[in-house]
């Protein structure tokens, strides 16, 4: 094995002077199958393509972008494992200290809107060589969007990028598919028929079938082949359009009913062909058995390494894709809604890999995928017929048809642990408890508690107010609380004291101070303070961006409150952390507000005192010590009858 040409001289060990593609990253390079560039640039490699990297690229030289010469086939770029701009700015748009997919976890080594800045660098370099543009930024950007970071709606990231290509999605088949047409010599812009992808065009370079469709002549086409959207000007103007544009968007990221999706930008059309196919056990097999390093550049080792590896290096990809159905989560635009997952010997054998790495101390820290418990298709109609458009699985019940069943995902558990090398197998990845709720067998979850839990499970109720969680995608707080019960109860079975520790979000469209205040007394009788608490933050491609940027429910088109006000955002993330000293006078503030000074005091179910030196204060503080002191005096009265009376 050997990591691919980041230099002239690597190429010339090759025996290189020409490369087929030159693949452009806003990561640095790090060859493990958690990176996207690494399974693109590996796969393409596998069909006997030359590939070199430029890792993180100086935006303002050529030097860094010509360092490996002009590619003969195209320029493919990617941002990186994460959009440009959640790399840089929290959610309160301040700017990141770290960046752990940079060498010593400095940060600013990518440009901001990377995509859109290192295509617009290989157009001016590279002025006749394609260029292809995948990875999470520029697929959920492949619309028309809102942007959270210029409170404003954007164009397609085609259109700003000038890119000749869009690849949507996970790249493996569609890169190969490209990779076909251009090296048999067609041209870029005629090829528009690849799955999973999304092209910019005029109508007369359109191909014929389309051209007839936007003209109004296809008479002999089913009415579902194609959809077109309100357009950008439409979207940019009106938020109800907006609204109605994302939800068509949202229901057709289905290969087997997804019809192509068709959105003007002034004198030109933004199209997105179907979704590619979920891909076979046996193609999932194959990406995953490349020859990975599973390492970060040797380049690096003098800044310190590269920092994400920690996260991954000793963790397994067992499937992708997710039907939870979280508003929040931008899977359903990105990886679909049907499982592809690998074999179990393919997990094995990886697993096997892992114990001979250097650094290895026989702990595997993750076996899963966006959801570790979905291992299977949600539903048999799935393998043919693909998801339905209208309802989700899990939401807001579980479906009729929903398969409930650890026992394959439990045998592959076992199977690790009976590899000697391997002292515990974790699982990190997030478990959906309202599935496993929904499992009779709790076979799964004893041995999730006595084998795959170190101390504490991280799980995600996000909230608790069944309103907020309704516009979450979320299951109801009772599910959550059976969860809880049921996971002490198994532990003081198996004897062992182990703890959840749940995640929340504050601010999400639909929770208003109140809805904080109630998750902050639920947060109150746990008696726990989290120690980190994430805000809600609208980025490019999920549901629950939509109803921040429009205040509409776009599955109902009804109003929704959506806090936006930095104040009443600092509140409620205060509201969640309520024993936190910094946070006393916006949780005062807060309680104020909503009228709920019943809080405010100095009983059990307070969240925080009064105000010093009030006078409520020194009121309560009175009769506070006054019953104190009455306590006092009756219990030495009643020692001194006691004594008396001997």
């Amino acid at each position: 094995m050997a990591f691919l040409p980041v230099t002239r001289e690597d190429m010339n060990n090759r025996g290189w002077d020409e490369l087929d593609f030159l693949y452009i990253s806003g990561d640095a390079y790090v060859d493990h199958p958690s990176f996207g560039h690494a399974i693109i640039t590996r796969i393409l490699e596998s069909e006997g393509y030359r590939v070199g990297i430029v890792a993180q690229p100086d935006w303002r030289r050529d030097d860094d972008f010509l360092a490996l010469g002009k590619p003969r086939l195209a320029v493919l770029v990617s941002s990186g494992v994460i959009d440009s701009m959640v790399n840089h700015y929290t959610a309160s748009k301040k700017p990141r200290s770290e960046d752990s997919y940079t060498p010593g976890g400095k940060s600013h080594r990518r440009p901001d809107r990377a995509v859109i800045v290192y295509t617009n660098k290989a157009r001016e370099l590279f002025k006749d060589v394609p260029v292809i543009i995948g990875g999470i930024e520029a697929s959920l950007r492949r619309f028309a969007h809102y942007d959270y970071w210029d409170d404003r709606v954007r164009r397609s990231i085609l259109v700003d990028s000038k890119a000749d290509l869009l690849i949507y999605g996970m790249g493996e088949k569609p890169i190969l598919e490209i990779a076909r047409y251009l090296s048999m010599g067609v041209a870029v812009n005629k090829i528009q028929n690849v799955r999973g992808t999304a092209f910019l065009t005029k109508k007369e370079d359109m191909n014929e079938k389309l051209r007839q469709f936007i003209d109004g002549e296809e008479h002999d086409m089913p009415k579902k082949d194609y959809i077109v959207l309100p357009s950008f000007e439409e979207v940019s103007r009106n938020k109800r359009k907006y609204a109605e544009a994302f939800m068509t968007q949202y229901s057709e990221q289905d290969a087997y009913n997804g019809s192509t999706l068709i959105q003007q930008h002034g004198d030109r059309f933004v199209v997105q062909n179907p979704p590619i196919y979920p891909l076979s056990e046996k193609e999932m097999d194959r990406i995953y058995s490349l020859p990975y390093e599973r390492t970060y550049h040797p380049s690096y080792e003098k800044e310190g390494g590269v920092p994400a590896i920690e996260e991954v290096e000793f963790s397994i990809t067992s499937h992708r894709g997710c039907y939870g159905g979280c508003s929040f989560c931008a899977l359903n635009y990105h990886q679909g809604r049907i499982i592809q997952r690998r074999s179990q010997a393919s997990i094995i054998n990886e697993a096997r890999k892992i114990t001979w790495l250097p650094g290895f101390k026989g702990y595997i820290h993750d076996v899963g995928g966006p959801t570790a418990n979905f291992r299977n298709k949600a539903c048999k109609k799935q393998e043919s017929s693909g998801v339905c458009k209208k309802r989700q699985c899990l939401h807001p019940q579980p479906c009729k048809n929903l398969e409930v069943d650890h026992s394959e995902y439990l045998e592959l558990l076992r199977k690790l642990r009976e590899i000697p090398e391997i002292k515990k197998v974790f699982i990190r990845s997030g478990i959906r408890y309202d599935y496993l709720m929904l499992d009779k067998n709790d076979d799964f979850f004893a041995e999730l508690c006595e084998h795959h839990v170190s101390g504490q499970l991280k799980v995600a109720p996000e909230h608790v107010v069944d309103r907020v969680l309704e516009k979450m995608g979320k299951p109801q707080r009772k599910v959550y609380d059976r969860f809880v019960k049921k996971f002490y109860e198994i532990n003081k079975k198996i004897g062992k004291e182990q703890y959840l520790v749940p995640y929340m979000i504050s601010s999400h469209p639909g929770s208003d101070l109140n809805a904080a205040i109630e998750l902050a007394e639920y947060i109150r009788d746990m008696n726990y303070t989290p120690q980190q608490v994430q805000d809600f933050y609208p980025t490019p491609g999920t549901l629950s961006t939509c109803m921040f940027y429009t205040e509409l429910d776009p599955r109902t088109m009804k109003r929704v409150h959506v806090p936006k006000t930095a104040k009443e955002k600092a509140m409620q993330r205060a509201l969640l952390q309520f024993r936190k000293k910094e946070n006393y006078k916006l949780v005062y503030e807060a309680l104020k507000l909503a009228h709920r000074e019943d809080l405010i005091g100095y009983g059990k179910k307070c969240l925080i005192k009064p105000l010093r030196n009030s006078s409520k204060d020194n009121l309560a503080k009175g009769k506070a010590q006054r019953k104190g002191i009455a306590k006092i005096k009756s219990k030495n009265a009643g020692k001194s009858r006691r004594k008396n009376s001997r």
